[in-house]
Protein backbone atom coordinates (compact mmCIF):
# COMPACT_ATOMS: atom_id res chain seq x y z
CA UNK A 1 0.00 0.00 0.00
CA UNK A 2 2.76 2.35 0.96
CA UNK A 3 4.25 1.67 -2.00
CA UNK A 4 1.70 2.13 -4.47
CA UNK A 5 1.41 5.41 -2.72
CA UNK A 6 4.91 6.82 -3.09
CA UNK A 7 4.11 5.84 -6.78
CA UNK A 8 1.38 7.50 -6.96
CA UNK A 9 2.82 10.85 -5.55
CA UNK A 10 5.68 10.43 -8.03
CA UNK A 11 3.51 10.60 -10.71
CA UNK A 12 1.93 13.21 -8.95
CA UNK A 13 4.64 15.76 -9.07
CA UNK A 14 5.66 14.45 -12.20
CA UNK A 15 2.69 15.82 -13.77
CA UNK A 16 2.88 19.12 -12.14
CA UNK A 17 6.40 19.91 -11.82
CA UNK A 18 7.91 22.02 -14.33
CA UNK A 19 4.62 21.63 -16.25
CA UNK A 20 3.06 23.97 -18.07
CA UNK A 21 0.28 21.97 -20.44
CA UNK A 22 -0.18 18.55 -20.98
CA UNK A 23 -2.53 16.86 -23.60
CA UNK A 24 -4.28 15.47 -22.99
CA UNK A 25 -3.45 14.59 -19.19
CA UNK A 26 -6.65 12.34 -18.30
CA UNK A 27 -5.49 9.70 -21.13
CA UNK A 28 -1.53 10.12 -20.03
CA UNK A 29 -2.15 10.00 -16.21
CA UNK A 30 -4.24 6.43 -17.05
CA UNK A 31 -1.43 5.32 -18.77
CA UNK A 32 1.19 5.77 -16.43
CA UNK A 33 -1.04 4.36 -13.25
CA UNK A 34 -1.57 1.11 -15.44
CA UNK A 35 2.08 0.40 -15.37
CA UNK A 36 2.96 0.43 -19.19
CA UNK A 37 5.88 1.52 -19.60
CA UNK A 38 5.90 4.17 -22.21
CA UNK A 39 8.30 5.60 -24.63
CA UNK A 40 8.85 9.58 -23.90
CA UNK A 41 10.93 11.68 -26.55
CA UNK A 42 12.64 14.69 -26.17
CA UNK A 43 14.90 16.20 -29.17
CA UNK A 44 17.53 18.93 -28.75
CA UNK A 45 19.33 21.07 -32.10
CA UNK A 46 23.07 21.29 -31.69
CA UNK A 47 22.85 24.60 -32.64
CA UNK A 48 25.53 25.83 -30.07
CA UNK A 49 28.19 23.58 -28.09
CA UNK A 50 26.39 23.80 -25.23
CA UNK A 51 23.15 22.34 -23.37
CA UNK A 52 22.05 24.84 -21.02
CA UNK A 53 20.18 25.10 -17.84
CA UNK A 54 17.03 25.89 -19.67
CA UNK A 55 17.24 22.72 -21.30
CA UNK A 56 17.56 21.08 -18.48
CA UNK A 57 14.01 21.28 -17.70
CA UNK A 58 12.90 18.88 -20.24
CA UNK A 59 16.33 16.47 -19.53
CA UNK A 60 15.26 16.46 -15.86
CA UNK A 61 11.65 15.38 -16.65
CA UNK A 62 12.72 12.59 -19.05
CA UNK A 63 14.77 11.72 -15.69
CA UNK A 64 11.58 11.49 -13.46
CA UNK A 65 9.87 9.47 -16.42
CA UNK A 66 13.05 7.03 -16.52
CA UNK A 67 13.28 6.80 -12.63
CA UNK A 68 9.56 5.60 -13.17
CA UNK A 69 10.55 2.74 -15.18
CA UNK A 70 9.73 4.57 -19.06
CA UNK A 71 11.96 4.09 -21.86
CA UNK A 72 13.13 7.71 -22.72
CA UNK A 73 14.22 8.38 -26.37
CA UNK A 74 17.40 11.36 -26.52
CA UNK A 75 17.37 12.99 -29.94
CA UNK A 76 19.76 14.65 -31.42
CA UNK A 77 18.37 16.47 -34.00
CA UNK A 78 21.36 16.92 -35.99
CA UNK A 79 19.31 17.10 -39.47
CA UNK A 80 16.87 19.48 -37.65
CA UNK A 81 19.57 21.92 -36.27
CA UNK A 82 20.39 22.19 -40.20
CA UNK A 83 16.96 23.66 -41.24
CA UNK A 84 16.33 25.75 -38.18
CA UNK A 85 13.54 26.01 -36.04
CA UNK A 86 11.93 29.65 -35.83
CA UNK A 87 9.34 28.34 -32.75
CA UNK A 88 10.81 30.76 -30.95
CA UNK A 89 12.45 33.60 -32.98
CA UNK A 90 11.36 37.04 -34.25
CA UNK A 91 13.05 36.78 -37.64
CA UNK A 92 14.64 33.93 -39.73
CA UNK A 93 16.56 31.46 -38.90
CA UNK A 94 19.70 30.87 -41.16
CA UNK A 95 20.38 27.34 -41.87
CA UNK A 96 23.28 26.22 -40.57
CA UNK A 97 26.15 23.96 -42.06
CA UNK A 98 26.59 20.40 -41.94
CA UNK A 99 30.22 21.01 -40.27
CA UNK A 100 29.17 23.50 -37.63
CA UNK A 101 26.05 21.73 -36.21
CA UNK A 102 28.52 18.43 -36.20
CA UNK A 103 31.44 19.96 -34.36
CA UNK A 104 28.26 21.52 -31.67
CA UNK A 105 26.90 18.24 -31.07
CA UNK A 106 30.32 16.71 -30.19
CA UNK A 107 29.73 16.28 -26.83
CA UNK A 108 25.86 16.28 -26.58
CA UNK A 109 25.74 13.53 -25.34
CA UNK A 110 28.35 13.65 -22.56
CA UNK A 111 26.16 16.87 -21.46
CA UNK A 112 22.89 14.81 -21.47
CA UNK A 113 24.53 12.45 -19.10
CA UNK A 114 24.66 14.67 -15.93
CA UNK A 115 20.90 14.22 -15.96
CA UNK A 116 20.38 10.94 -17.35
CA UNK A 117 21.07 7.76 -17.65
CA UNK A 118 22.75 7.49 -21.04
CA UNK A 119 23.08 3.64 -20.51
CA UNK A 120 19.42 3.06 -20.44
CA UNK A 121 18.23 4.98 -22.57
CA UNK A 122 17.96 4.94 -26.81
CA UNK A 123 19.64 7.94 -28.63
CA UNK A 124 18.92 8.74 -32.20
CA UNK A 125 20.28 11.64 -34.77
CA UNK A 126 17.38 12.22 -36.68
CA UNK A 127 19.19 12.39 -40.04
CA UNK A 128 19.03 8.91 -39.90
CA UNK A 129 15.50 9.50 -41.42
CA UNK A 130 14.89 12.92 -42.09
CA UNK A 131 17.79 12.58 -44.85
CA UNK A 132 16.25 9.90 -46.74
CA UNK A 133 13.00 11.65 -47.30
CA UNK A 134 11.79 12.90 -50.65
CA UNK A 135 9.40 14.89 -52.04
CA UNK A 136 6.57 12.22 -52.32
CA UNK A 137 6.55 11.92 -48.89
CA UNK A 138 6.85 14.90 -47.92
CA UNK A 139 4.31 16.07 -49.61
CA UNK A 140 2.23 13.22 -47.99
CA UNK A 141 2.73 14.32 -44.78
CA UNK A 142 2.33 18.37 -45.59
CA UNK A 143 -1.04 17.07 -46.49
CA UNK A 144 -1.94 16.83 -42.80
CA UNK A 145 -1.54 20.89 -41.93
CA UNK A 146 -3.04 24.22 -43.67
CA UNK A 147 -1.09 26.94 -44.15
CA UNK A 148 -3.73 29.09 -41.95
CA UNK A 149 -2.61 26.67 -39.00
CA UNK A 150 1.34 27.28 -39.42
CA UNK A 151 0.58 31.61 -40.19
CA UNK A 152 -1.63 31.45 -37.56
CA UNK A 153 1.35 30.66 -34.88
CA UNK A 154 1.94 33.82 -32.53
CA UNK A 155 5.46 34.48 -33.46
CA UNK A 156 4.63 34.03 -37.28
CA UNK A 157 1.63 35.98 -37.57
CA UNK A 158 3.84 38.84 -35.91
CA UNK A 159 6.66 38.44 -38.15
CA UNK A 160 3.75 38.63 -40.93
CA UNK A 161 2.35 41.86 -40.08
CA UNK A 162 5.61 43.32 -39.57
CA UNK A 163 6.38 42.74 -43.19
CA UNK A 164 9.32 40.43 -42.04
CA UNK A 165 10.09 37.38 -43.92
CA UNK A 166 8.64 34.29 -43.71
CA UNK A 167 10.49 31.08 -45.85
CA UNK A 168 8.37 28.21 -46.84
CA UNK A 169 11.33 25.86 -44.94
CA UNK A 170 10.04 27.05 -41.98
CA UNK A 171 7.01 25.28 -42.67
CA UNK A 172 8.89 22.09 -42.65
CA UNK A 173 10.28 21.72 -39.24
CA UNK A 174 7.03 21.13 -37.31
CA UNK A 175 6.76 18.25 -40.11
CA UNK A 176 10.20 17.23 -39.24
CA UNK A 177 10.15 17.18 -35.38
CA UNK A 178 6.51 15.32 -35.84
CA UNK A 179 8.07 12.75 -38.34
CA UNK A 180 10.88 12.32 -35.18
CA UNK A 181 7.56 10.79 -33.20
CA UNK A 182 6.23 8.57 -35.97
CA UNK A 183 10.15 6.85 -36.08
CA UNK A 184 10.69 6.30 -32.75
CA UNK A 185 7.34 5.78 -31.57
CA UNK A 186 6.79 8.26 -28.91
CA UNK A 187 4.11 7.70 -26.41
CA UNK A 188 5.10 10.98 -24.71
CA UNK A 189 7.11 14.01 -26.35
CA UNK A 190 8.31 16.80 -23.60
CA UNK A 191 9.73 20.71 -25.19
CA UNK A 192 9.11 23.96 -24.13
CA UNK A 193 6.13 25.83 -24.53
CA UNK A 194 7.52 27.76 -27.73
CA UNK A 195 7.68 23.99 -29.37
CA UNK A 196 3.70 23.63 -28.72
CA UNK A 197 2.84 23.60 -32.61
CA UNK A 198 5.95 21.39 -33.40
CA UNK A 199 4.76 19.12 -30.68
CA UNK A 200 0.82 18.92 -32.04
CA UNK A 201 2.47 17.98 -35.14
CA UNK A 202 3.83 15.13 -34.02
CA UNK A 203 -0.13 13.76 -32.93
CA UNK A 204 -1.21 14.59 -35.82
CA UNK A 205 1.55 12.79 -38.35
CA UNK A 206 1.19 9.13 -36.15
CA UNK A 207 -2.71 9.50 -36.98
CA UNK A 208 -1.33 9.53 -40.35
CA UNK A 209 0.95 6.94 -40.53
CA UNK A 210 -1.53 4.54 -38.34
CA UNK A 211 0.32 5.52 -34.71
CA UNK A 212 -1.62 6.35 -31.74
CA UNK A 213 -1.15 10.21 -31.11
CA UNK A 214 1.09 10.82 -28.45
CA UNK A 215 0.62 12.85 -25.29
CA UNK A 216 2.42 15.82 -25.29
CA UNK A 217 4.12 17.69 -22.15
CA UNK A 218 5.24 21.38 -22.25
CA UNK A 219 7.46 22.82 -19.94
CA UNK A 220 7.75 26.91 -18.90
CA UNK A 221 10.97 28.61 -20.52
CA UNK A 222 13.45 30.16 -17.94
CA UNK A 223 14.85 33.68 -17.87
CA UNK A 224 18.41 33.86 -18.14
CA UNK A 225 20.99 36.56 -16.21
CA UNK A 226 20.03 39.57 -17.88
CA UNK A 227 16.17 38.50 -17.50
CA UNK A 228 15.55 37.29 -21.37
CA UNK A 229 14.88 34.05 -22.06
CA UNK A 230 17.84 31.92 -21.44
CA UNK A 231 19.62 31.12 -24.76
CA UNK A 232 22.87 30.77 -25.83
CA UNK A 233 22.35 33.33 -28.99
CA UNK A 234 21.74 35.77 -26.23
CA UNK A 235 25.15 34.70 -24.20
CA UNK A 236 22.99 35.02 -21.03
CA UNK A 237 22.74 31.04 -19.89
CA UNK A 238 24.24 29.17 -17.34
CA UNK A 239 25.76 26.03 -19.33
CA UNK A 240 26.05 22.13 -18.05
CA UNK A 241 29.73 22.36 -18.87
CA UNK A 242 30.45 25.25 -17.49
CA UNK A 243 32.78 25.40 -14.35
CA UNK A 244 32.02 25.52 -10.53
CA UNK A 245 33.05 28.50 -9.55
CA UNK A 246 31.67 30.47 -12.76
CA UNK A 247 28.35 28.66 -12.29
CA UNK A 248 28.50 29.63 -8.50
CA UNK A 249 28.72 33.05 -9.74
CA UNK A 250 26.35 33.25 -12.60
CA UNK A 251 23.41 31.48 -10.61
CA UNK A 252 24.54 34.01 -7.62
CA UNK A 253 23.92 37.27 -10.23
CA UNK A 254 20.10 35.98 -11.18
CA UNK A 255 17.33 38.40 -10.49
CA UNK A 256 16.05 37.98 -7.15
CA UNK A 257 12.73 37.26 -7.60
CA UNK A 258 14.21 34.25 -10.02
CA UNK A 259 15.15 32.10 -6.79
CA UNK A 260 12.08 30.00 -6.20
CA UNK A 261 11.67 29.38 -10.11
CA UNK A 262 15.76 27.94 -10.54
CA UNK A 263 14.67 26.00 -7.52
CA UNK A 264 11.66 24.47 -8.93
CA UNK A 265 12.22 24.05 -12.50
CA UNK A 266 16.17 23.57 -12.34
CA UNK A 267 16.67 20.95 -9.16
CA UNK A 268 14.57 18.46 -7.60
CA UNK A 269 14.92 19.90 -4.21
CA UNK A 270 12.07 18.86 -2.24
CA UNK A 271 9.21 21.14 -2.72
CA UNK A 272 8.31 21.15 1.11
CA UNK A 273 12.10 22.70 1.40
CA UNK A 274 11.07 25.15 -1.82
CA UNK A 275 7.98 26.52 -0.06
CA UNK A 276 9.93 26.97 2.84
CA UNK A 277 12.18 28.84 1.27
CA UNK A 278 9.50 30.98 -0.67
CA UNK A 279 7.72 31.38 2.84
CA UNK A 280 11.45 32.68 4.62
CA UNK A 281 11.68 35.39 1.89
CA UNK A 282 8.32 36.44 2.11
CA UNK A 283 9.12 37.37 5.72
CA UNK A 284 12.18 39.20 4.81
CA UNK A 285 15.39 36.81 4.71
CA UNK A 286 18.03 38.15 3.08
CA UNK A 287 17.91 36.72 -1.18
CA UNK A 288 21.80 36.24 -1.00
CA UNK A 289 21.65 33.52 1.76
CA UNK A 290 18.31 31.75 -0.13
CA UNK A 291 20.25 32.03 -3.23
CA UNK A 292 24.01 31.05 -2.24
CA UNK A 293 21.63 27.38 -1.50
CA UNK A 294 20.51 27.56 -5.09
CA UNK A 295 23.51 27.93 -6.42
CA UNK A 296 25.65 25.20 -4.60
CA UNK A 297 22.98 23.08 -5.45
CA UNK A 298 22.97 23.17 -9.09
CA UNK A 299 27.02 23.01 -8.91
CA UNK A 300 26.37 19.65 -6.93
CA UNK A 301 24.32 18.55 -9.80
CA UNK A 302 26.94 18.86 -12.31
CA UNK A 303 29.98 18.54 -10.84
CA UNK A 304 29.79 17.33 -7.03
CA UNK A 305 30.16 17.90 -3.38
CA UNK A 306 34.09 19.01 -3.05
CA UNK A 307 33.13 21.36 -5.95
CA UNK A 308 30.27 22.70 -4.92
CA UNK A 309 31.64 23.30 -1.45
CA UNK A 310 34.78 25.20 -2.97
CA UNK A 311 33.17 27.16 -5.41
CA UNK A 312 31.09 28.62 -2.19
CA UNK A 313 33.82 29.17 -0.21
CA UNK A 314 35.39 30.78 -3.37
CA UNK A 315 32.49 33.05 -3.73
CA UNK A 316 32.83 33.99 0.31
CA UNK A 317 36.04 34.72 -0.10
CA UNK A 318 35.99 36.89 -3.12
CA UNK A 319 33.20 38.82 -2.41
CA UNK A 320 34.08 39.65 2.06
CA UNK A 321 37.25 40.74 0.18
CA UNK A 322 34.83 43.87 -1.51
CA UNK A 323 36.10 46.83 -0.66
CA UNK A 324 32.76 48.91 0.86
CA UNK A 325 33.37 51.74 2.36
CA UNK A 326 32.38 51.38 6.54
CA UNK A 327 30.74 55.38 6.45
CA UNK A 328 28.54 55.05 3.52
CA UNK A 329 25.51 57.50 3.18
CA UNK A 330 21.80 56.13 4.38
CA UNK A 331 18.83 57.03 2.99
CA UNK A 332 15.11 56.19 4.00
CA UNK A 333 12.70 54.61 1.25
CA UNK A 334 9.02 53.45 2.09
CA UNK A 335 8.63 49.46 1.68
CA UNK A 336 7.09 49.28 -2.05
CA UNK A 337 8.44 52.15 -3.75
CA UNK A 338 10.12 52.21 -6.78
CA UNK A 339 14.08 52.08 -6.30
CA UNK A 340 14.04 54.54 -9.36
CA UNK A 341 12.25 57.06 -7.95
CA UNK A 342 13.89 56.47 -4.48
CA UNK A 343 17.58 57.14 -5.86
CA UNK A 344 16.15 60.65 -7.94
CA UNK A 345 14.37 61.90 -4.88
CA UNK A 346 17.57 61.56 -2.75
CA UNK A 347 19.63 63.10 -5.34
CA UNK A 348 21.95 60.56 -5.90
CA UNK A 349 20.90 60.51 -9.53
CA UNK A 350 20.38 63.33 -11.29
CA UNK A 351 17.03 62.70 -13.65
CA UNK A 352 15.00 59.61 -14.41
CA UNK A 353 16.71 59.68 -17.94
CA UNK A 354 20.25 59.55 -16.22
CA UNK A 355 18.30 56.65 -13.99
CA UNK A 356 16.89 54.86 -17.13
CA UNK A 357 20.85 54.81 -19.19
CA UNK A 358 22.16 53.20 -15.47
CA UNK A 359 19.84 51.19 -15.05
CA UNK A 360 20.14 49.48 -19.05
CA UNK A 361 23.93 49.73 -18.68
CA UNK A 362 23.51 47.53 -15.13
CA UNK A 363 25.77 50.27 -13.64
CA UNK A 364 23.40 49.82 -10.33
CA UNK A 365 24.78 47.02 -8.36
CA UNK A 366 23.15 45.56 -5.45
CA UNK A 367 26.35 44.37 -3.06
CA UNK A 368 23.86 42.19 -1.06
CA UNK A 369 24.47 39.63 -3.39
CA UNK A 370 26.69 40.90 -6.47
CA UNK A 371 24.11 41.51 -8.78
CA UNK A 372 22.48 44.35 -11.40
CA UNK A 373 19.23 45.68 -11.14
CA UNK A 374 18.13 46.54 -15.00
CA UNK A 375 14.15 46.04 -13.96
CA UNK A 376 13.56 50.15 -14.07
CA UNK A 377 9.98 49.08 -12.05
CA UNK A 378 12.18 47.07 -9.74
CA UNK A 379 10.96 47.94 -6.15
CA UNK A 380 12.17 48.33 -2.26
CA UNK A 381 10.64 45.47 -0.58
CA UNK A 382 13.98 45.47 2.30
CA UNK A 383 16.94 46.94 3.08
CA UNK A 384 19.96 47.20 0.00
CA UNK A 385 23.70 48.29 -0.17
CA UNK A 386 24.07 49.83 -3.39
CA UNK A 387 26.75 50.92 -6.12
CA UNK A 388 25.87 53.16 -8.31
CA UNK A 389 28.49 53.41 -11.42
CA UNK A 390 31.98 53.18 -9.67
CA UNK A 391 32.41 55.66 -6.51
CA UNK A 392 28.61 55.69 -5.13
CA UNK A 393 28.02 53.66 -2.96
CA UNK A 394 24.70 53.67 -0.41
CA UNK A 395 22.46 52.05 2.04
CA UNK A 396 18.97 52.36 1.70
CA UNK A 397 16.88 51.43 4.22
CA UNK A 398 12.99 50.67 5.10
Amino acid sequence: MEKNLSKLNKIEELLCRGVEEIIDRPHLESKLKSGKQLRVKLGIDPTSPNIHLGRSIPLLKLRDFQELGHKIVFIIGDFTGIIGDSSDKNSERPMLSEDIVNQNLKTYIRQAAKIIDIDSAEIYHNSEWLGKLGYLEIGRQAGSFSLNEFISRENIDRRLKEGKRVSLRELLYPLMQGYDSVKVRADVEIGGTDQRFNLLAGRDLQKLYGQESQDVLTNPLIEGLDGRKMSSSFGNSVNLFDIPDDMFGKIMSIRDELIIKYFVLLTRVDMRIVEKYEADLSAGANPRDVKMKLAHEIVLMYHDRNAADSALLNWERTFSEKKVPENMPEIKAEKGAILIDVLVKHGLIKSKSQARRLFEDGAIKNLDDDTKFIDLQIKVMRPLVLKIGKKIFVKVNI
